[in-house]
C-alpha cells in the first residue's frame, strides 16, 4: 500500500469526492423529508431500503450477533434516529452536518477510557477549539439551532463514537457487510417508536400518501447514502489506506453547509462562521494530531 503522504490517483480522489458530497447534501435532503412525516419512520425507511435487497447480495460478516446488534442500535437507533427529529425539531442542515463530525472526539474520549488509548496534545486542543466553536455557534446562530436540537445532534454523534468503538472490537470483519447486516436491525424499533409517538394513522397516511418525490428522497438515503456510500468509501479505504481516505471526510461539513445556504438560504453571518471555522481548525488539528500518534507508533 502507498505511504499516506504519496498523492491519491485521481480517479479515486474523484470518487472520494463524490461520496462526501453526497454524504453532506444527504443533511439536505433529510430536513426535506423530515418536514412532513415522523422522522423516526423516514429513519426506519432508510434502513429498509439499505438492507433490502443488498443483504441478498453481501454474505454476513463474520462476528458475534452482540456486535452486530450493537452496531445496528447504535447507529440506526441513536445515531441517525436522534439526528433526524434533531433536524425536524430545529437543527439546521448545514450545522447538523458539522457537529456531527464531533464523533471524531467522542471516539478519542471513549477509547482513552475502555481502550486505554492515549489522547495527544495536539487532540486536546483540537477538541478545545471545537467546543469552543460549538458555544460560538450556539450564541451566534438564533432560530436555525434550538437547544434541543443541539443536544439531540450531539447525542447522536456520541452514538456514531459507540458504532466507531464496535468495529474497532469486530476484528477486522467487512464494514461494508456490517452496514447492510446492521440495517436489518433499526427499522422495526424505529417504527415502533414512530407508531408511539405519532400514532399509527400517522405513519399509515405517510406510508400510502406520499409523493414521488418523498420516496425518492428515502432511496437517496438509503441506496445513495448508505449503499452506495459506504460501499464505495471501504472499497477506497481497502485499496488506500484509512490513513489517506478517512481525512477526507472533514470536507462532509463543508458540502453540507455549502447545500444547506443553496437549498434553504441558511444563514452564515460572520460570528457563525467563525463558529465553524473554530470546529472545522479542530477537527483537523485532532486528525493530524492522531494520524502523527500513528506513525510514531
Amino acid at each position: 500500500m502507498p505511504p499516506a503522504s504519496s498523492p491519491l490517483p485521481a480517479r479515486s480522489l474523484l470518487l472520494a469526492l463524490l461520496i462526501t458530497f453526497i454524504w453532506g447534501v444527504n443533511f439536505v435532503v433529510i430536513k426535506w423529508s423530515v418536514a412532513e412525516a415522523s422522522p423516526l419512520l423516514v429513519a426506519a425507511l432508510r434502513f429498509a431500503v439499505a438492507a433490502f435487497p443488498a443483504v441478498l447480495l453481501v454474505p454476513r460478516p463474520r462476528l458475534s450477533a452482540r456486535i452486530l446488534w450493537g452496531y445496528g442500535l447504535a447507529v440506526g437507533v441513536v445515531q441517525f434516529g436522534l439526528l433526524y427529529l434533531a433536524v425536524q425539531l430545529g437543527m439546521s442542515a448545514g450545522v447538523a452536518s458539522l457537529l456531527m463530525q464531533t464523533q471524531a472526539f467522542f471516539t478519542a474520549l471513549l477509547a482513552a477510557r475502555f481502550l486505554g488509548e492515549r489522547i495527544t496534545p495536539p487532540q486536546m486542543l483540537g477538541m478545545a477549539l471545537a467546543f469552543g466553536g460549538m458555544a460560538v455557534i450556539g450564541t451566534a446562530s438564533g432560530g436555525d439551532v434550538t437547544p434541543i436540537g443541539l443536544g439531540l445532534t450531539l447525542v447522536a454523534a456520541l452514538g456514531w463514537a459507540v458504532s466507531n468503538l464496535l468495529v474497532r472490537a469486530s476484528g477486522g470483519a467487512n464494514v461494508f457487510a456490517l452496514v447492510v447486516w446492521s440495517s436489518l436491525i433499526a427499522p422495526l424499533p424505529l417504527a415502533g417508536l414512530a407508531v408511539l409517538t405519532e400514532g399509527w394513522s400517522a405513519v399509515v397516511g405517510t406510508l400510502t400518501g406520499s409523493g414521488a418525490t418523498f420516496w425518492a428522497a428515502v432511496l437517496f438515503m438509503g441506496l445513495g447514502n448508505t449503499v452506495l456510500g459506504f460501499g464505495v468509501w471501504s472499497l477506497l479505504i481497502q485499496r488506500h489506506g484509512a490513513a489517506r481516505i478517512a481525512p477526507l471526510s472533514l470536507l462532509v461539513p463543508v458540502f453540507g453547509m455549502l447545500a444547506s445556504a443553496v437549498f434553504y438560504r441558511e444563514a452564515f453571518p460572520a460570528l457563525k462562521l467563525l463558529g465553524a471555522g473554530l470546529v472545522l481548525a479542530g477537527l483537523v488539528l485532532h486528525v493530524l494530531g492522531g494520524r502523527r500518534k500513528a506513525g510514531e507508533r
